[in-house]
């Protein structure tokens, strides 16, 4: 036998007895079940194995409270069951029957939640135009297993990195990747401002070639761009969604855009004389327009009448309101220096302001907007927009207590940042706690129909079925976010 011939069989062999191993013996940091998702835990990179905490095949979760991402209401005393990365079996505790080589885990007084689905989630910060690993980690540490970043500062580092994280090679949720911003005359230079209509056909397709499907205009954006930009994404099975002003809602809406940003912070249908086709005009309505009022009404209906879904980001906007803009204790330790620096001035300057509280009912007037749109039944959707002092992950969770403070409930506000996320992507395989769905979840140490708080408190986080130890990522990015 050639010897150049030994190591592949010598690995093979190993596969196949550790594959047989696992058939009969569930356990925890050990071997997937079945031979192709014991196949899979091998190729994941030593680097990525110190962070799991879980890699049996089977586990049955029992005495767990279940928010499922659906909207209904919490299951109590549930018995979940995982296999080979999926959700195989979910009931009621002594209705279900575990199988004998699964890891048996009781939850007893925690909560099991979908995986967060961030639906504007940068891998970019001010001032930091690629922080991709860095916002990984953070994201997947506080629960959010998926993320579309709704526009790209590096484009290319973002795909490379959503390869590295699907391939096991790194730590993250799984991104689903943008190209870089589209813009106009006087928007940010490091975005695309198409020259012409073929400069605009020619870029989005290039990118299309390189596997991205979601797209965002921005500010500044050309209405006849907008409508280049819809025309070119929906015959390659590709999205549009935007950050707006030149283009109001009303008219991106009949455009036929996919997905809006920011709520009433963008809204410039009301803007007093606004020019068409410019970021102009008055803002006096983020402080008078009648939320309940017809013409609000008559614009939100016309958005879910096209199914334009539209994202939340309360926290970075609450970030500038000088009664609230406090950073979380954990958001510090993750700072650098400079950030932490640059946070301590801001407060400063927030300390002086705090008898002006206009930002603040601007602050309950945006909630109002949203979960208007929500009740309504408009496809309402959750993402941090990372900065100031909201960082990756951490925001996201604030976004959970800023909707019940909105008037959510516990399970809508769930549904929200989870499966209505999932809807908007397009995804039947996650955001919701289901038979056959993929096995990304989060188990909270806690109630949290009995205390929001308990968002933040997260004990495990799964991902395809691997359990990540969050606290291991947050004391590795102790003082490393914006180095």
């Amino acid at each position: 036998m050639p010897l150049r011939k030994l190591p592949v069989l010598f690995i093979t062999g190993l596969l196949l007895l550790l594959a047989t191993i696992s058939e009969s013996f569930a356990f925890q940091i050990g071997t997937d079940q079945s031979a192709l998702s014991g196949l899979r835990a091998t190729l994941i990179s030593d680097s990525l194995q110190s962070y799991l905490k879980y890699k049996a095949g089977t586990i049955a979760f029992t005495e767990v409270n279940v928010i499922d991402g659906l909207g209904g209401p919490v299951r109590k005393n549930q018995t979940v069951i995982i296999e080979n990365g999926h959700f195989s079996t979910i009931g009621d505790d002594g209705t279900i029957e575990i199988p004998s080589h699964a890891l048996q885990v009781n939850l007893r007084g925690k909560t099991m939640i979908p995986g967060l689905v961030g639906m504007h989630n940068h891998l970019h910060f001010p001032q930091f135009p690629e922080i991709g690993e860095a916002s990984a980690k953070l994201y997947l540490a506080a629960g959010v297993t998926t993320i579309q970043t709704c526009g790209a500062a590096s484009a290319h580092e973002e795909l490379k990195l959503s390869s590295r994280i699907s391939n096991g090679q790194f730590p993250g949720p799984e991104i689903i990747p943008s190209a870089p911003f589209i813009t106009g005359p006087g928007g940010n230079p490091n975005m695309i401002i198409p020259r012409d209509e073929a400069h605009l056909r020619d870029t989005i397709q290039y990118w299309i070639d390189k596997g991205v499907r979601w797209f965002k205009v921005y500010r500044n954006t050309k209405p006849e761009d907008l409508k280049t930009a819809i025309e070119v994404a929906h015959a390659n099975n590709a999205r549009v969604r935007g950050h707006l002003c030149s283009i109001t809602f009303k008219e991106a809406t009949e455009m036929g855009i996919d997905g809006i940003e920011h709520g009433l912070n963008s809204t410039s249908d009301f803007r007093t004389n606004k020019t068409f086709g410019q970021c102009d005009g008055g803002r006096e309505y983020i402080d008078e327009l009648q939320i309940n009022s017809e013409e609000v009404i008559a614009l939100q209906q016309q958005m879910i009448d096209k199914g334009v879904f539209m994202t939340s980001t309360l926290s970075v906007f609450e970030a500038s309101v000088a009664q609230r803009a406090y950073a979380d204790a954990r958001a510090l330790k993750a700072m650098s220096p400079y950030l932490k620096g640059l946070y301590e001035e801001r407060r400063k300057a927030f300390d002086k302001e705090m008898k002006d509280e206009t930002r603040l009912k601007r602050l309950k007037r945006m909630m109002a907007f949203e979960y208007q749109y929500f009740k309504m039944g408009g496809l309402l959707c959750s993402g941090v927009d990372a900065g100031r002092h909201v960082l990756p992950g951490f925001g996201d969770q604030r976004n959970f207590e800023l909707f019940l403070e909105a008037g959510f409930s516990t399970e809508e506000a769930i549904q929200v940042m989870t499966s209505n996320g999932a809807r908007a992507l397009n995804r039947n395989d996650i955001g919701s706690i289901s038979s056959g769905k993929r096995a990304s979840f989060v188990i909270l140490n806690g109630d949290l129909t009995a205390n929001s708080k308990v968002i933040e408190k997260v004990e495990t986080v799964f991902k395809n079925g691997l359990g990540f130890d969050p606290q291991i990522i947050l004391n590795e990015m102790q003082g490393k976010f914006g180095l």
